[in-house]
């Protein structure tokens, strides 16, 4: 039951992306949608494998893996339509390239044996770049909010992005003292 949420997670992209390139007056209401459901199987996911006993290592690998492709997509897509720009852009680049940059880390710490689990702050930065997400949505034209949401939904883009570096950061430490240990 998890596994099929963080699956369907990542089948709802397609239709998200999809709207995007629809354009009528409810396409950025619907992409607010896909993206809210897709979002809440994030919250779901987890908590039912827990309560069911269905944590599995292709679960603990395929929920990162949605929740950065989702991020990813929408900061792309976004930046695309011209709702993130300018100086905008540079928290995009922070979340994309950290989320790339952990996935290899986890990839040279997993081949030597090792493991970089999720923490706690790294938890909460998805929530907040997927909070982020949300409000850049609402307020892109069509959106639900507008324009008025916009520099708070920007903001709260920059608080993601900062708390996307820090935890990027905390990885990179705990993976370079990882794999100088195994050289030694």
């Amino acid at each position: 039951m998890a596994n099929a949420l963080t699956l369907a997670r990542i089948a709802l992209i397609a239709p998200f992306v999809a709207v995007f390139f629809v354009g009528a007056a409810w396409a950025m209401t619907a992409a607010l949608a896909i993206f809210v459901l897709a979002a809440a199987t994030d919250f779901l996911d987890g908590r039912i494998a827990r309560a069911r006993g269905e944590v599995s290592a292709l679960g603990a690998a395929l929920d990162p893996l949605a929740d950065k492709m989702l991020v990813a997509a929408a900061l792309i897509l976004l930046t695309r339509n011209g709702v993130v720009s300018g100086a905008g852009v540079l928290p995009v680049l922070m979340i994309v390239l950290r989320e790339v940059a952990v996935s290899g880390l986890r990839e040279a710490v997993s081949a030597r044996g090792g493991a970089l689990p999720v923490t706690g702050l790294a938890k909460w930065k998805t929530a907040l770049q997927l909070a982020a997400v949300g409000a850049l949505i609402a307020a892109a034209p069509g959106g639900v909010a507008g324009a008025p949401l916009r520099p708070a939904a920007t903001g709260l883009l920059w608080v993601a992005g900062v708390l996307t570096f820090w935890t990027g950061a905390d990885y990179a430490v705990r993976a370079a003292r990882m794999l100088r240990e195994e050289n030694r």
